[in-house]
């Protein structure tokens, strides 16, 4: 089988994916670089050295052209952002493609009446509605946001980003853990508003006023630092909390792997939320908004991890002091999370199940997964949470 996958830039949220995609496909396997990655990014870590499945099409017209071989004689292609021209002819010839795509009305859907999204979202979607392409959702809103624009019904599955697999055993994450008296939370993105880190540190000085001990540990940079860290002298924090500073996606994951719980509080401009997905593999008892598409797919409200309505303090409030009265939660939540992801939601899973769909796909066969990657999306609004 040959699978081409076309994305803006290879990067660490795909890199493992790609990895095991080679491992099994060899030189079946092609990654399509379509730009070079912006320079901020490459600041913040997202850069990687380019293995030798990685085409990037934009260095010359010969690999331009390859790029547009691939696309057309590949088995299956994989579309993410890129450049629409490349996937054309395959659209006419009706070959299997799977589009791997975020939601697309996460700024609400009055989107649809700005006249030149409203002209890409009937070239890109409606048009193809009836053709053979299905989605691959790294979001959990993804189906109902396509719903409505009345494309591809029936045809999105979950999936989502997928960084490494965690090496270390649970009983070695927990030994780290372990080490933290008190309980140590941790919050790590970048500082921005639609991140809400101002949300949970509100919420971790009303629960340590209720008499909680526990410390803070936060990890990123940006544009509400100062702000931050202002609110936390105000909320009288600072003497339990340390801001970390930039740090690169791997010394993040270390921060994870030695945190007991972990909080994510981004509002409905998150797209996915990769955070989520490393701290449940790091084995930490996360609390999550219901409002990041990567939440409903990965956590299931008190059994892998808890959820609270997004922008509510209150809500916010009581996940984090349930789990801070009843410590021997954590770990159980944090195991519980942990075995999910080692078992379905990492990219060794992930790669297989769409090298297998793809079998079936082309076979004109139907292939059902009940859980994890490549199950079907259910139709998930934005109030689904009370």
């Amino acid at each position: 089988m040959k699978i081409s996958f076309f994305s803006n830039y290879f990067n660490h949220h795909q890199e493992a994916l790609c990895n095991a995609f080679y491992q099994r496909l060899n030189e079946g396997f092609t990654f399509i670089e379509t730009e070079p990655m912006e320079e901020f990014r490459s600041e913040m870590g997202w850069g990687r050295p380019a293995p030798g499945y990685v085409l990037k099409s934009y260095l010359s017209p010969e690999n331009e052209k390859k790029a547009e071989d691939l696309a057309l004689e590949s088995d299956v292609v994989i579309f993410g952002t890129a450049p629409e021209h490349f996937i054309e002819k395959r659209l006419e010839e009706d070959k299997l493609i799977f589009r791997y795509s975020e939601r697309p009305l996460k700024e609400g859907r009055i989107k649809v009446l700005i006249p030149r999204l409203a002209k890409k979202f009937y070239h890109n979607h409606f048009r193809n509605r009836n053709k053979n392409i299905h989605i691959l959702a790294a979001s959990a809103y993804c189906a109902s946001d396509y719903k409505f624009l009345h494309s591809y019904i029936g045809k999105c599955y979950k999936f989502g980003y997928f960084p490494e697999k965690e090496g270390k055993s649970f009983r070695e994450l927990s030994e780290l853990k372990n080490d933290n008296k008190p309980l140590k939370i941790l919050w790590a993105g970048r500082f921005l508003r639609l991140k809400r880190a101002d949300l949970f540190l509100s919420a971790a000085a009303e629960c340590r006023n209720a008499g909680h001990d526990f410390t803070i540990e936060m990890v990123g940079s940006g544009e509400e630092e100062g702000r931050l860290k202002a609110l936390t002298e105000k909320l009288s924090l600072s003497d339990i909390t340390e801001y970390k500073g930039f740090l690169s996606p791997e010394e993040t994951r270390e921060r994870m792997e030695r945190a007991d719980i972990f909080v994510m509080t981004s509002n409905f401009l998150e797209g996915w939320g990769s955070v989520i997905y490393e701290a449940l593999s790091s084995g930490c008892a996360v609390i999550a908004s219901h409002a990041a598409g990567a939440t409903p797919f990965l956590i299931e409200d008190g059994v892998t991890g808890r959820i609270f309505k997004s922008g509510s303090r209150e809500s916010l409030v009581s996940a984090m002091e349930d789990l801070l009265k009843k410590p021997e939660d954590i770990r159980k939540l944090g195991k519980n999370a942990y075995d999910n992801m080692q078992e379905y939601w990492n990219p060794d899973t992930a790669a297989g199940r769409i090298i297998e769909m793809s079998e079936y796909m082309l076979e004109k066969r139907e292939k059902i997964y009940e859980k994890g990657p490549l199950s079907k999306c259910e139709y998930l609004y934005n109030n689904w949470f009370r």
